[in-house]
């Protein structure tokens, strides 16, 4: 795991919102998502496929990127928003997660340029309110997230 203290924010987040599908990433270990899922994660996301996590199936969400990192990371490097839009031209019926780095500046691009989704983690877990523990800070940035993301939907739905 990437982020100093994720499993110690898991837990608590588990306790403190029972009812929430609370998600894990960047899983880059079995034993990583063996413990996310224990301590109740719900939703774990990967850069890469790995072997060996296929049971995560059965017990959470689980979303792997491509084969290989550089069939698509980092997108910014490979085009940016134009190369969402890209891939999204020839294969229309998969389902792209725009995620690594996103904050919520272009997150109305990466939706209208094809993405299915966007992992908000970069926008919403500060490294340094992590590293405090400052969920204040966290939940400041949750609400904002929710806030940018039901203007998009409310626009996108009205148009």
């Amino acid at each position: 795991m990437s982020t100093p203290g994720v499993f110690e924010g898991l837990e608590y987040l588990v306790h403190e919102y029972p009812s929430s599908s609370i998600r894990v990433g960047t899983i880059l270990q079995i034993s990583d998502a063996e413990k996310a899922l224990n301590l109740g994660a719900k939703f774990l996301m990967s850069p890469v496929m790995m072997q060996g996590v296929s049971w995560c199936y059965y017990h959470a969400l689980y979303i792997p990127g491509a084969m290989t990192p550089g069939e698509v990371y980092p997108v910014s490097a490979l085009g940016g928003m134009s190369y969402i839009a890209a891939v999204k031209k020839p294969f229309p019926h998969i389902p792209l997660v725009a995620s690594q780095g996103i904050t919520l500046d272009p997150l109305d691009e990466c939706i209208a340029r094809g993405a299915s989704a966007v992992v908000l983690s970069d926008a919403i877990f500060d490294k340094n309110a992590v590293a405090r523990l400052d969920f204040d800070c966290i939940t400041q940035l949750a609400s904002l997230a929710v806030l940018r993301s039901n203007r998009h939907l409310a626009s996108s739905t009205s148009s």
